[in-house]
């Protein structure tokens, strides 16, 4: 094991040291940071009790009011769509210059999404049949494989955006920055039907209106119209926060940037300007650390993590709470782990082995599985057509949409919902016939 640590660790270092001097290390800083900060966040807001011989959970933000406002410094997720427009936009770019049309890109682009995807729903769909074989408490299973599926909702909505790219690049390459601007009308306006007229289901377009407006400023950073200048960088910080105070402490949205029990209006669900509000912050601020990050990162040792963390993104995000379903199990039942009550200063001290207990597991599952992300991608020539790319993508996104939206339960044999497992394993596979061709 130690020979295995020794001989990664040197491929990291020489993987970064051939980074070539044009790379913008920031914005690979940016994608490292958010994804720590996403782990660290779920981690810490999971509350866990043991009685009656079953575990019990609920989010700290539900039982911690003082915990709400926290959540404006872990709701990270429009840094990744930020990020992503940026490079979304870079790549599609140059793989037009080499003559390749949006199929060929959207296929590629998201097979290192949906690779290490596919291999977290066949473990937890194997772990639920072997659950029920074995007698496990459904209720229980169910709730463990929810949890450990909770990372899944984020790829509905970045598969939609890395889906869309090619059209709403060619609307960004014609219209600039009124693009996320008119999304972003969008959004209110979806805020306002639903708050103020009541409308059934109104809103639920802001799931998509919401990201795609922050994907568009990823397109704006890259090809210079939003460029990581002062003049530009503090005002847009400054504005978003502003607007983020005005909507919260006295406007009609709630303080916190996650879902919390019992609570009217949710800012993620659907998103809302709140939200928008805190990304632009997000984006300001992205944008004004830019020089020095990238000047700080041409030390060999920060650039060598953030290059690690970047290699195995996908998998240290999708089985993240798989470590905190796997630490539960091991902590509690044993009674290894006191149980103190929620928001205390025992509870928070308890906050540190916890994290420390929960890095080591999803240490482990990143060795067991972290080669399915890290193998070479797809072939030079796929040779998949639009139809087969568009009936695969619909299958992976509807089969992550129903397993997203089933909540928590056990609803089949494998625990999770059949048709929605069957929809995506269809679509993977539709996906990766798509991208057969010869090297």
């Amino acid at each position: 094991m130690t020979g295995a640590i020794r001989r990664a660790a040197r491929v990291l270092r020489r993987q970064a040291e051939r980074t070539p001097e044009y790379r913008d290390r920031h914005l690979d800083f940016l994608r490292a940071a958010a994804i720590a900060a996403v782990v660290t966040g779920h981690w810490l807001a999971v509350q866990v009790t043991y009685e009656g011989g079953r575990p019990h959970g609920a989010s700290i933000v539900d039982l911690v009011p003082w915990t709400r406002p926290v959540t404006w410094l872990f709701q990270v997720m429009p840094i990744f769509f930020l990020v992503g427009g940026f490079a979304n936009a870079a790549s599609l770019a140059a793989h037009r210059r080499r003559g390749g049309d949006a199929t060929g890109w959207t296929l590629r682009r998201t097979d290192r999404l949906v690779r290490p995807t596919t291999m977290l729903l066949a473990v937890l769909a194997v772990a639920g049949l072997a659950a029920g074989a074995a007698g496990a408490d459904p209720a229980v299973t169910g709730l463990a494989l929810w949890l450990a599926g909770i990372p899944l909702w984020f790829l509905v909505a970045y598969l939609a955006a890395v889906a869309l790219t090619p059209p709403m690049h060619a609307l960004h390459r014609r219209f600039g920055l009124a693009v996320p601007v008119a999304l972003a009308v969008l959004v209110g306006l979806g805020d306002v039907a639903r708050m103020a007229a009541d409308i059934p289901y109104a809103g639920e377009g802001n799931f998509l209106f919401f990201w795609l407006a922050v994907h568009q400023l990823g397109f704006a950073w890259q090809d210079g119209r939003l460029p990581p200048r002062r003049a530009v960088a503090l005002p847009l910080t400054l504005a978003g926060l502003a607007a983020l105070v005005a909507l919260t402490v006295f406007g009609p949205y709630p303080v916190s940037m996650v879902g919390v029990a019992g609570e009217e209006i949710q800012n993620t669900s659907p998103p809302t300007l709140a939200l928008l509000a805190l990304a632009t912050a997000q984006t300001g601020l992205a944008l004004l650390l830019h020089d020095p990050v990238n000047r700080w990162l041409r030390d060999p040792r920060p650039w060598t993590i953030v290059v690690a963390v970047n290699s195995l993104i996908m998998t240290l995000f999708l089985w993240h709470m798989t470590a905190a379903v796997l630490g539960v199990l091991l902590l509690f039942p044993s009674g290894l782990f006191p149980q103190a009550p929620p928001g205390s200063g025992s509870w928070l001290l308890l906050r540190l082995p916890w994290l420390a207990v929960l890095s080591v597991i999803l240490g482990l599952l990143v060795s067991a599985f972290g080669w399915v992300e890290r193998r070479p991608g797809s072939p030079a020539e796929p040779a998949g057509g639009p139809v087969l790319t568009v009936a695969g993508l619909a299958g992976v996104v509807a089969g992550l949409l129903g397993i997203s939206l089933a909540g928590a339960g056990h609803h089949g044999p494998a625990a999770l919902p059949t048709a929605a497992l069957a929809a995506y394993f269809a679509g993977a596979a539709a996906l990766r016939w798509g991208r057969r061709g010869e090297s």
